[in-house]
């Protein structure tokens, strides 16, 4: 597919060592992960311009899994923002890890970049944000000037929603549609505000103290000191989810209940 040409990173950053919802480890992609990968790309590709032509959609959040979190009741570990260009082809502009390290940065993709990875689960899904967010979204997606406006490149992979210390992949994904939806929101801050007031409910991980200091002792994109004390001496560490996000979106109306594609 064309799409997966030209990987453009809007920050900083290697895109062999850039990951999200998925794990770190190194290993060479086999010749049946990239036919299953680009078949799911091309699927995806197929159902999200039936969308459009029934709807005129031209942005989803599209959602893949990286790997099995079925312990945390979760389905999909990453998710981004999937817009269609004037030439034709659909882009995804989403947040990525330094994989190991405690920075994340910007990239657009094409969907076979998105989904040509070691995946726990080949299956895409989507929910259409809702025609009066249509337009806002797809120009601020489509500038790249604006794009970063809200993006943080300190990582943490549980940052705490209602901070600004870091930010994960899905984190920045639903504040800077907090941006979109909202002309007045210009930082971070801002941006959680509109969250809260919209009613969005981040997931609660069960994460007990040796659990938690494991993870911060093995890696740098892992970190609890931005969650209340309160929360995370009782083993309470929220964070936003592809999960969280796509029941919000079924809850508020923001976007449509989320539609699945799998091989």
């Amino acid at each position: 597919m064309k799409q997966m040409a030209c990987a453009m990173a809007l920050a900083l950053g290697l895109l062999g060592t850039a990951h999200a919802g998925r794990s770190c480890e190194q290993k060479p992609l086999t010749a049946h992960d990239i036919e299953q990968g680009m078949a799911l790309a091309q699927r995806t590709a197929q159902a999200l311009d039936a969308e459009h032509a029934r709807s005129g959609a031209r942005v989803v959040v599209l959602a893949r899994a990286g790997q099995d979190l079925s312990k945390y009741q979760l389905r999909y570990s990453h998710l981004g923002w999937a817009y269609k260009t004037d030439a034709g082809p659909w882009r995804v502009l989403h947040k990525l890890n330094q994989c190991g390290t405690a920075t994340g940065d910007l990239y657009r993709h094409g969907l076979g970049e998105f989904f040509l990875d070691d995946l726990w689960r080949h299956e895409a899904a989507w929910a259409v944000p809702a025609p009066a967010l249509q337009a806002p979204l797809l120009a601020l997606l489509s500038d790249s000037r604006r794009a970063v406006l809200l993006h943080e490149r300190a990582y943490n992979l549980v940052s705490y929603p209602w901070s600004q210390r870091y930010q994960q992949s899905n984190q920045w994904a639903i504040e800077t549609l907090a941006m979109a939806a909202e002309p007045g929101v210009a930082t971070r801050e801002q941006a959680q505000a509109w969250l809260r007031f919209k009613a969005y409910q981040p997931t609660t991980l069960r994460l007990g103290a040796f659990t938690r200091l494991g993870a911060r002792a093995g890696t740098a994109n892992v970190a609890f000191d931005d969650h209340p004390n309160e929360k995370r001496f009782s083993d309470r560490i929220e964070t936003v989810t592809v999960d969280s996000v796509f029941h919000w979106f079924s809850r508020s109306g923001i976007a449509s209940a989320p539609q699945a594609l799998a091989l």
